[in-house]
C-alpha cells in the first residue's frame, strides 16, 4: 500500500494515515521503524531500484534487448517510474537522482565500459549511453509527455513498440 500511495501522490501528497490503515499498523510503529514519512519513501524507492536491477539485469552484449526488457517491466510495474519521477520532482531536480554514495549503477556502467573496450558498443561516456538507453525504454512509460502505454493495450501494439525500440537502441549503441 505504501508503494501505491507514494507512486500516486508523491512524498508531499502521500498520507501516513492511509498507509497505516491499509497496513493495519499504527503511526508509532511506522515512525519507529522508518523514522519519518521520507524515510519510508526512501526505503520503498531504493527497494524499487534494487528490484529492477535484479529483475532486469543489464546485458552489455545486447543493450537493445535490455531496453525492451525495461519497457516490459515498466508496463508491469508503472509504480517504478512514478516513484523515480516523484524523487526527481520533490528531491533532486538536477544532477544524479540519488547521492553518489547511494548509486546502484556501477555494475551497469562497468558492463557498458567492458562492451566498449571489446568494440561492441560505441565509444562515449558509459553513463550517457546508459541514460540514453533507459530514456528510450521509457518512451511510452507512465510519465511520457507524449503517450503513456498500459498493459491493457493490444499485444501487437507492444510488439510494434518493442521492435522499434530494439532497432533504435541498436542504431544508437552500435559502433560506427
Amino acid at each position: 500500500m505504501a508503494t501505491r500511495e507514494f507512486a500516486e501522490h508523491g512524498i508531499a501528497g502521500a498520507r501516513v494515515e492511509r498507509i497505516v490503515a491499509a497496513a493495519r499498523t499504527n503511526k508509532a510503529q511506522l515512525y519507529g521503524y522508518f523514522g519519518s514519512k521520507e524515510g519510508l519513501f526512501d526505503a520503498i524507492f531504493f527497494g524499487s531500484l534494487e528490484r529492477i536491477m535484479t529483475v532486469v539485469p543489464i546485458d552489455s552484449t545486447d543493450l537493445a534487448d535490455w531496453a525492451v526488457r525495461l519497457y516490459d517491466e515498466y508496463l508491469r510495474r508503472p509504480d517504478l517510474i512514478r516513484l523515480a519521477t516523484w524523487a526527481r520532482l520533490e528531491r533532486r531536480p538536477a544532477g544524479h537522482l540519488v547521492d553518489d554514495a547511494d548509486r546502484l549503477d556501477d555494475v551497469k556502467l562497468r558492463a557498458i565500459a567492458d562492451a566498449q573496450a571489446a568494440g561492441t558498443v560505441r565509444a562515449g561516456d558509459p553513463f550517457d549511453l546508459m541514460a540514453v538507453v533507459i530514456a528510450m525504454s521509457m518512451a511510452w512509460s507512465p510519465v511520457s509527455n507524449v503517450y503513456a502505454a498500459t498493459d491493457q493495450e493490444p499485444p501487437e501494439m507492444h510488439e510494434q513498440r518493442r521492435t522499434l525500440l530494439r532497432d533504435s537502441v541498436r542504431r544508437v549503441v552500435t559502433p560506427n
